[in-house]
This record gives C-alpha cells, sequence and structure tokens, in this order.
C-alpha cells in the first residue's frame, strides 16, 4: 500500500480501538453502578417504542399488583436496566460505525496535506536529469522535518549541479586547448611529407603520424560533443529526421563502398524538435559503426518508422558486452585494429538523452548489432 494509504488505515484503527474502548468504558460504567432495586409503571395502551424508554422509576415493592389499574404493567428494575443497557450499545456501536466512516475521510485528507511536501519533493525528482539540474523544491513553510528534508534535497541539487558544470567546462576546455596542438602537429607532417628531400621511410613515416593525428582530432571531436549532448539543448527547431537519415546515408556511401557493404533504408516522415547539428551526429554515430563493425558483403539495415532502428551484419556479439559498448572508449575489438576512437555510441545515448529520447541494443540473430534509438516525435505531421 501506498504511504497515504497507510496512514489513513492508522488513523482509522486508532479511532476505532479509542471508540471500542469508550463503548466498553460507558457499558462497564452502566453495568456497575445504574440502580436495580427500582420498578416502572407505565400503561399497557402505550406504545411499545414508548414501553422501552419510560423515564419515571417508581418503587412499587410495597403495593399489591391486585390494587395496580388494570392496564398497568410493571417491569422489574433488573429488566429495565437490562433494555437500556441494550439500547445504549447498539446506539453507540451504530454512531461508532458513522464516525469510523467520517474519520476514514479525514483521515485520507490530513494524510493527503501532510504528505503534499514529499509529493513536490518526488516530482521535482522526476524531473530531474544530469543535464538539467535547475529545478528547485524551494519548499514554504514553519521549519519542520519536511521543510528540513526539502532544503536538504534543494542543497544536494547546488552541489550537484556545481559538480556537473565544472565537469562538462573542464572537458570542454580541455579539447579546445588540444585541438591547437593537433593543428600544429598535422601542419608539420604535411610539410614534411610534401618536402622534395623527403625519404620514402620519412612518407611513410609521415603517412603513419597523419593516421593517428587523424584518429587524435577525431577523439578530440567526440568529447566536444559528448560534452555538449551533456550539458542539454540551447535552442530547438523542429528537424525532419527522415531527411537528416537519407543525408548521413548518402555521406556514408563512399565508406560503405569501401568495406563493400550496402544500405538498405526504409523511412517515413518523421519530425521531431531538437538540434538539428546533435541529431546528424546521432544518425551518423550509428551510421558509421554499422559499417566499421561490418563484414564484407554485409548489409546496414535503417528503419524509421515507430523509432529508428539500425541493425548491421558482422561478427557475432555476446550479449553482456552490450550495456558496456554505450560507455565511453569501450569497443570489442582491439582499440588499434579499428578507426573509431570508442565514443560512437555514447554520443549517441547522449543526444537521444539530450533530446527526452532513449537508445539500447541488442545483439542481431544473425551476428552484428541492433541499435534502437527513441527520439519523442512532435504531433505535427505533414505529407509525404
Amino acid at each position: 500500500m501506498k504511504l497515504r494509504t497507510r496512514l489513513t488505515a492508522w488513523y482509522a484503527g486508532v479511532f476505532l480501538i479509542a471508540g471500542v474502548a469508550l463503548i466498553g468504558l460507558n457499558y462497564w460504567l452502566l453495568a456497575s453502578f445504574a440502580p436495580v432495586d427500582a420498578g416502572i409503571a407505565v400503561s399497557r395502551a402505550l406504545p411499545s417504542a414508548e414501553l422501552e424508554m419510560y423515564p419515571a422509576y417508581t418503587d412499587f415493592s410495597a403495593v399489591p399488583a391486585s390494587e395496580l389499574p388494570s392496564d398497568t404493567l410493571v417491569v422489574s428494575g433488573a429488566e429495565a436496566k437490562s433494555e437500556v443497557m441494550s439500547t445504549v450499545l447498539w446506539g453507540s456501536i451504530t454512531a461508532l460505525l458513522v464516525a469510523a466512516v467520517f474519520a476514514v475521510w479525514l483521515g485520507w485528507v490530513v494524510a493527503g496535506r501532510v504528505l503534499e511536501p514529499l509529493h513536490s519533493i518526488t516530482s521535482t525528482a522526476h524531473r530531474l536529469e544530469a543535464e538539467r539540474l535547475d529545478q528547485r523544491i524551494e519548499l514554504d513553510g514553519p521549519p519542520d522535518e519536511l521543510k528540513e528534508l526539502a532544503d536538504t534535497f534543494d542543497g544536494m541539487l547546488d552541489r550537484l549541479a556545481s559538480s556537473f558544470d565544472s565537469q562538462k567546462r573542464f572537458v570542454a576546455n580541455a579539447s579546445h586547448e588540444l585541438r591547437t596542438p593537433l593543428a600544429v602537429q598535422r601542419t608539420l607532417i604535411e610539410v614534411a611529407v610534401a618536402s622534395p628531400d623527403a625519404t620514402d621511410e620519412i612518407r611513410r613515416l609521415g603517412a603513419h603520424l597523419l593516421d593517428t593525428n587523424e584518429r587524435s582530432e577525431k577523439l578530440i571531436d567526440g568529447l566536444l560533443l559528448l560534452a555538449r549532448s551533456d550539458r542539454g539543448l540551447a535552442t530547438r527547431e523542429l528537424v525532419w529526421l527522415d531527411e537528416v537519415v537519407e543525408d548521413e546515408v548518402e555521406s556514408c556511401r563512399a565508406l560503405a563502398s569501401e568495406k563493400k557493404v550496402t544500405f538498405e533504408v526504409r523511412t517515413r516522415r518523421y519530425l521531431v524538435d531538437g538540434d538539428p547539428v546533435l541529431l546528424a551526429q546521432l544518425v551518423g554515430n550509428l551510421l558509421r559503426n554499422a559499417v566499421l563493425y561490418n563484414e564484407p558483403g554485409g548489409t546496414v539495415t535503417v528503419e524509421l518508422d515507430q523509432e529508428l532502428i539500425v541493425s548491421n551484419t558482422g561478427p557475432t556479439v555476446p550479449a553482456q558486452a552490450v550495456p558496456g559498448l554505450f560507455e565511453p572508449f569501450r569497443r570489442l575489438r582491439d582499440r588499434t585494429g579499428t578507426a573509431g576512437s570508442g565514443l560512437g555510441l555514447s554520443i549517441v545515448q547522449s543526444v537521444a538523452r539530450a533530446h527526452q529520447g532513449s537508445a539500447k541494443a541488442r545483439p542481431n540473430g544473425g551476428g552484428g548489432l541492433v541499435v534502437q534509438v527513441n527520439l519523442p516525435e512532435t504531433g505535427v505531421r505533414q505529407a509525404s
């Protein structure tokens, strides 16, 4: 049961226990101290209801029964006491049941009022994300335990927001600072390789260094993109996701041709509210991963209906290794054996979360991986 229901049950239970104790006490007092040596003389012509509730006690112990009027009914004190006690008992039970119903309703209302600050704390916690820590409870009221809890929660959010901001600024600043020396290195290598005096060994070394430099630049760009998507979306606009998919498929055609991989694309009109650059990076990373981690003659299937699904053929992916693929720098193959930086699926998940969506993956039945990205679709639709 929910806490409100339990509190209401406790309130009603305590009320019923107190009510039963009070009825028992009244019944005991009435049984112990009510007189029993008197009699009641009433007319037989009175209605039965009035016979039961006749108020006057009269002592008839010294009056012969033959001298009483023929229509007079004499009730002993014990009988009168029993009738009164029975009437009081059942009346009290009826009143207790009616009051219990009222107590349950009142307990439900009071429990709701007491738990209202907790509902505020819960709703605020549900709205919070790592990318959006600007929500606060700011509970008004007396300085009681609930106020202290809300203030403590707000203080914790302040510390978390400061920590996340510091981490993101560090990643962004470090990535920016690293791009300049990499650009200088690339220029120096290209100049050295293009020199007429360069030997074949220098050119081979230069080509290797340029490849390493390119990997480093991609890694830095990936870190920048990851830091940007982790900060959330500063601006939003309507984006046709199907058009983004088609553009990214075309940009990956050359890489797919080099790897002898073919595309199978099935899309429909799909409108989302978000950042077009980040969405393009999301789709592009999915497609490039699907091509790079494929096999010659394999296929990449892209479906866009209720969600975006990208699947590929290739080596079998262990199910236990799939969750780790969304962590930065985690790959199944050795890092030196592929052109990727290990940030592809991390960026996909981060961008999806920034758009209030989600990303998950599972092994493909015949080998390879299936990645499903759910992005909220807007209510605006346009005929294709």
